[in-house]
């Protein structure tokens, strides 16, 4: 069981709350300044939102958020029939806009039934001290809150070559902005980022550890249609990282990782529609199973090779 290898978000919730708690995916129109040309046009080189919207849906398209969280809930149902739940504000920058409205649409979901807290996806560079306040303002109120920000990279020259729009100085600021107001932080790093390999990736884990984070979600990186990256692996200026290339970074990330700090993901999907590669980026069980299994043939978990982040 993974859970006993990795110190995992959904464990960490049952151990909290004491029941099953799942995050509820929503869209509700928000952009991103890499987008609407405050920062930048066109958006990251390997951006394309409808891969991890909720079900995949065009923005365009995308029901209001009291249906899809209603959707959400349904699917849950089924599954695990799971009574609380984080409402998961994931695609583009969900801090992105004035404080009132992003309060309202905030405010909205926590008045869904069984709602404890929120999740919040963003960018580095697109979290000011007003919403920080108000996200400390929902803890306060006992709310379940985490910042989830996608720094992808501690280096300056990869985030410039998939045009991030920031660099790891924004990561720095609002990070520890965030968690001196005691708003946890979840960081994203992508593994397999055009011009990295494994040793880039572990001393981002590294960086990030220095700066401080309390959980981390990891990404392989694939390759999605209508994106810059589609046209750079068409031309062969790109390769997706193998699975077996994926599992050994990825274990060995998690080696090296505290053990108090908890794994809000550790791969990524894309609809099957919109992936072009690689293959196995279309299902996370077998890649999940198959990092269980390399850390179970390691005989090692989660802070084996930190010093400090023995599992107890």
């Amino acid at each position: 069981m993974l859970s006993e290898r990795v110190h995992t978000y959904g464990q960490w919730l049952k151990s909290k709350h004491g029941e099953r708690v799942h995050k509820i995916a929503l869209d509700v129109g928000f952009t991103c300044p890499n987008r609407d040309g405050s920062k930048g046009m066109g958006g990251c080189t390997f951006c394309n939102n409808a891969s991890f919207s909720p079900n995949g849906r065009d923005r365009q398209t995308a029901a209001p958020l009291a249906e899809q969280f209603e959707s959400g809930r349904r699917g849950i149902d089924r599954c695990t029939r799971a009574k609380k739940y984080l409402a998961y504000f994931q695609a583009y920058t969900n801090t992105y806009g004035a404080v009132a409205e992003l309060k309202r649409q905030y405010d909205q979901a926590l008045a869904m039934d069984g709602v404890i807290g929120l999740s919040i996806g963003t960018r580095p560079d697109c979290v000011p001290d007003a919403v920080l306040d108000l996200l400390s303002d929902y803890r306060q109120r006992g709310l379940e809150i985490i910042l989830e920000l996608g720094l992808q990279s501690a280096f300056d020259a990869t985030l410039d070559r998939v045009n991030r729009g920031h660099g790891i100085k924004e990561y720095i600021h609002s990070c520890q902005a965030a968690r001196k107001r005691g708003i946890p932080v979840c960081t994203h790093l992508i593994v397999g980022l055009p011009g990295e390999d494994a040793r880039h990736c572990m001393e981002s884990l590294n960086i990030v550890l220095d700066i401080g984070t309390d959980g981390l979600k990891l990404h392989p990186l694939h390759v999605v249609k209508h994106t810059l990256l589609a046209k750079q692996w068409r031309q062969g200026e790109y390769a997706p990282l193998t699975r077996e290339d994926y599992i050994g970074i990825a274990a060995d990330l998690i080696e090296r990782t505290p053990w108090d700090i908890v794994y809000h993901r550790i791969t990524g999907t894309a609809p099957a529609d919109l992936l072009l590669a690689p293959a196995w980026c279309s299902q996370k069980w077998p890649v999940i199973n198959a990092l269980d299994t390399e850390l179970r043939r390691r005989n090692s978990r989660q802070g084996d090779s930190h010093t400090d982040g023995k599992p107890q």
